[in-house]
């Protein structure tokens, strides 16, 4: 019941705030400086914002990062330099409608046209021929389920993955229970469309909430692509998850997904394990990019 209040609260306030015409708050200085590392290409007319840095000398390895709903590309800052101690390169974006990039209105927002700004920018910095690590979250495991079903099938302009690294995103309808708050918004609700005229937050948009319907219509192409490749793959867990609840989605997991390695960190890491625990995180990831 309090969840229940808690959400009715996260409505009411942006609401508030427009009737009010209380401006968006300033940019954080870590927020700025993150953007002022940045550089942006353009993906089919849109501005695509990504983090590009050059680490460790004497290495080839390249590792990519995909962030969850509804955040950005910064999810990955308590991370990023022990990152670029380890890889030659290590790249983030914000994909089409978060963060620093474009947020068309109205556009159809899909997983799809997300792993189609995602090889974009790996041709657009030369690495089409590389051997990439991909590392992901939440929504950011689904675009990467979706690359590495194009891998898998050759198709053109697919990535060449090296690796493949998911934490905490509902790869399973099953297993997956979205807040209040997305579902009200995915099933067009009568407060999606209020929200979507008296808000400036294109991410209340449903157009970009359709991945949780478009999760369940592709299930087979990408819970298949997870289940019958080859390519090493690892799954860092936040057990507090409430979205994707501990035991049942890791037990679902494990499996279906017998080739993969997981790690189950602390008890009370939840849905972001990166930021929550970033320590564990890399240790976990460490230990998987070590194993082959």
């Amino acid at each position: 019941m309090r969840e229940w209040w808690i959400h009715v609260g996260l409505i009411c306030i942006p609401l508030v705030a427009v009737y009010l015409h209380i401006p968006p708050p300033q940019l954080s200085t870590a927020l700025q400086k993150w953007h002022g590392a940045g550089k942006v290409f353009h993906f089919r007319g849109f501005k695509i914002f990504y983090r590009d840095s050059l680490g460790a000398l004497g290495s080839s390895d390249v590792i990519i990062l995909l962030h969850g709903f509804p955040t950005s590309s910064y999810d990955w800052s308590k991370i990023w330099d022990p990152l670029t101690q380890r890889f030659h390169r290590v790249i983030a974006l914000d994909f089409l409608g978060f963060g620093f990039s474009d947020k068309p209105r109205p556009h159809k927002y899909s997983i799809f046209e997300q792993a189609s700004v995602v090889e974009a920018l790996v041709a657009h910095l030369g690495l089409s021929n590389q051997r990439v690590n991909l590392v992901s979250h939440d929504y950011g495991d689904t675009v990467a389920l979706e690359l590495l079903y194009r891998s898998d099938q050759n198709r053109t302009g697919r990535l060449t993955l090296n690796s493949l690294c998911l934490s905490n995103g509902g790869l399973f309808p099953e297993t997956h229970h979205p807040r209040l708050l997305q579902m009200l918004l995915k099933d067009s609700s009568f407060l999606a469309p209020i929200l979507t005229r008296l808000t400036n937050f294109v991410i209340f948009q449903k157009g970009i909430l359709q991945y949780i319907n478009q999760r369940l219509k592709h299930r087979e192409r990408w819970v298949g692509a997870l289940t019958s490749t080859y390519v090493p793959l690892h799954m860092i867990y936040g057990p507090l998850d409430p979205v994707n609840p501990h035991p049942q989605f890791i037990r679902l997991y494990q499996k279906l997904v017998q080739r993969s390695t997981v790690t189950i960190l602390d008890e009370h890491i939840s849905h972001y394990p990166q930021l929550e625990d970033p320590t564990g995180f890399l240790n976990a990831y460490f230990n998987f990019i070590h194993s082959f």
